[in-house]
């Protein structure tokens, strides 16, 4: 039993990989984790305990599992040096260049996650790997911003991933500059944000003037009033 569970994660990561192969032929589905299974040489009693739930769970270990990879490949020292836009661009980067290999498979995972029944695990998944993303680059939000910042990078994220599905230029160039874009236009938006919120730190408050001409008009016997005029008594 104490080897149970090193036994158990390296059977779900030989079981992975050997799916992977058979995901474009056979779908995400029982049928290709079966094969995997045979390919990979396990135990099915094994087999049984890693997946238990078939192709959600096969799913939802190889996006964490995709995670992991992304985050044991950042350069922690190299990260902290450099400035939030390239962080994020170069955390993205490496999701992407790490799963090259597997563009088919993921193709078919993308298909699988647009069915209805599978949303909702599409969305954990894309939490959990923007949340990832943001950790592994150094983010220690924790007020508002911790939830906004993971709403704006899954809407990129997931827009990158379906653009690069699909692309077929040299290194995924198109996709490396359509992300570019992407975080430039966050950018932008978050900048004009901030001096919005400066611009309007500088109006006067509209409440404070209300109370002041409230104030004037009750001092002057509410002549102010309208409707009231030098000769009309106020109701």
């Amino acid at each position: 039993m104490a080897n149970e569970a090193p036994e158990l994660d390296q059977a779900r990561a030989a079981i992975l990989r050997a799916t992977l192969v058979h995901v474009p032929f056979d779908g995400w589905s029982e049928a290709a984790i079966a094969a995997g299974i045979a390919d990979a040489g396990q135990r099915e009693s094994l087999s049984v305990l890693a997946f238990p739930d078939g192709p959600s769970a096969l799913a939802e270990y190889y996006s964490a599992d995709a995670d992991r990879r992304m985050e044991a490949g950042l350069d922690a020292e190299l990260i902290a040096k450099l400035p939030i836009r390239e962080r994020i661009i170069t955390a993205l980067r490496l999701r992407l260049t790490q799963a090259e290999n597997e563009r088919e498979a993921l193709k078919v995972l993308m298909t699988w996650f647009a069915f209805p029944a599978h949303q909702a695990l599409a969305a954990q998944c894309l939490y959990r790997t923007v949340d990832a993303v943001w950790h592994a680059i150094g983010d220690t939000s924790t007020d508002f911003n911790f939830y906004s910042k993971r709403a704006i990078l899954a809407g990129v994220l997931a827009a990158t991933v379906l653009y690069w599905l699909g692309d077929e230029s040299e290194g995924a160039a198109s996709t490396f500059g359509f992300l570019d874009r992407r975080i430039a236009d966050v950018m932008a938006f978050e900048k004009a944000k901030g001096r919005a919120r400066e611009w309007l730190a500088e109006l006067p408050d509209p409440f404070r003037i209300l109370r002041d001409v409230t104030a004037r008009r009750d001092e002057r016997g509410g002549e102010d009033t309208p409707g009231a005029g030098p000769g009309r008594p106020q109701p």
